[in-house]
């Protein structure tokens, strides 16, 4: 199965935290960009030998899909579609503010399935914090449209460990989440990239090891299990795909993609990539690089790591884990039952 990947880089606005590659001052390029995007999936497809019921998920993200019309959508629907498995999974990112009841009616029409909004928060302060575009009272709406539009599987996205945040307004953020009609969340502590805004003013960011455990018990009270790190409830099958290191095709200006051992990068800044979405940057992956990255995604999910992979000194550190009682083995495979000591646990067993 292959996952197929839609790069959206527009935006209404940038949020402190941002380093993906969008743009808030090139709405004029909308109609040329997504054209390009449909020649790169064309192309791709053909190059990649891609066959009919091959993809199995697709993902459009961004940026923020919700700022383009669906109408703009419909030749790359019409190209992907013979390529689609049965009941293939499409998910959408939106933000709340965007995603009106036309575009979802519209986006639903297309048969996107799953919807993913940016929510981060239900404090407004935390949300001018976070340099968000919407208020709380936008993002419990924006759910709530989508549900009328007929969405059955809605997600949202939450932040934590500001400084705004306590473990008390985590459950809070937690309670309000439950209000809502979704079956999936996801829960990401705050990281500080170069380059944005926050990188300037470290001081917006609180660790809190407390609050991570908060969140995982909440989703759990809530019946949304934990995957993966930081996903919990019904799970994203696309992100899944990542997890279990199937392969996909990345479309779009600042997408990646790798099918293979070869890891493809387009153009990143926009024009550039307008002229020519055919374009590749390469990478090719080694054996022992395909082997730590799998270790690293197997171990933060529940995905786990194949123990027919592992070369006999990693074997025997993760047999050790077992006796530990840090790794549990079942079926072939390695489990990691605490997602929050995965990067430990893979830096042991890579030795």
């Amino acid at each position: 199965m292959t996952l197929l990947y839609l790069h959206i880089p527009f935006c209404d606005s940038k949020c402190h935290y941002c380093s993906f590659n969008s743009y808030v001052d090139k709405f004029e390029l909308k109609a040329a960009y997504m054209k390009a995007l449909h020649r790169q999936l064309r192309n791709d497809l053909a190059h990649f030998e891609i066959r009919p019921g091959d993809i199995g998920t697709v993902f459009i993200g961004g940026g923020t899909p919700s700022t383009v019309d669906p109408g703009l959508y419909e030749p790359i629907f019409e190209t992907m579609t013979p390529y689609l498995r049965k009941e293939a999974e499409i998910t959408t990112e939106a933000n709340p503010n965007s995603a009106t009841a036309s575009w979802l009616e519209g986006m639903r029409s297309l048969g996107v399935n799953r919807v993913s909004f940016g929510v981060q928060s239900f404090f407004d302060d935390k949300l001018k914090l976070l340099g968000r575009a919407h208020r709380a009272t936008d993002a419990v709406n924006a759910v709530r449209r989508a549900e009328a539009a007929g969405f059955e599987r809605l997600s949202i996205d939450l932040i934590y460990a500001t400084a705004l945040d306590t473990p008390e307004r985590v459950d809070a953020e937690i309670a309000r989440a439950r209000e809502l009609p979704i079956s999936h969340l996801s829960a990401y502590e705050l990281t500080i990239e170069e380059g944005t805004p926050f990188a300037k003013n470290p001081d917006v960011r609180r660790e809190s090891l407390e609050q991570s455990r908060r969140i995982i018990e909440g989703a759990k009270e809530a019946g949304w299990e934990p995957y993966e790190i930081s996903n919990f409830g019904d799970p994203c099958r696309h992100n899944l795909g990542y997890w279990q290191y199937r392969p996909y095709l990345g479309i779009g200006s600042g997408a990646v993609g790798r099918i293979g051992n070869v890891r493809y990068y387009p153009h990143t800044v926009l024009e550039a990539y307008i002229k020519k979405p055919d374009f590749k940057r390469t990478e090719k992956l080694g054996q022992e690089e395909m082997l730590e990255e799998r270790i690293f995604l197997g171990l933060r999910s529940v995905v786990g790591i194949d123990e027919a992979t592992l070369p006999t000194p990693m074997l025997q550190r993760a047999q050790l884990l077992v006796k530990e009682g840090k790794l549990r083995y079942k079926g072939g495979r390695y489990h990691n039952p605490d997602f929050l000591l995965s990067d430990e646990i893979a830096l042991f067993i890579l030795g």
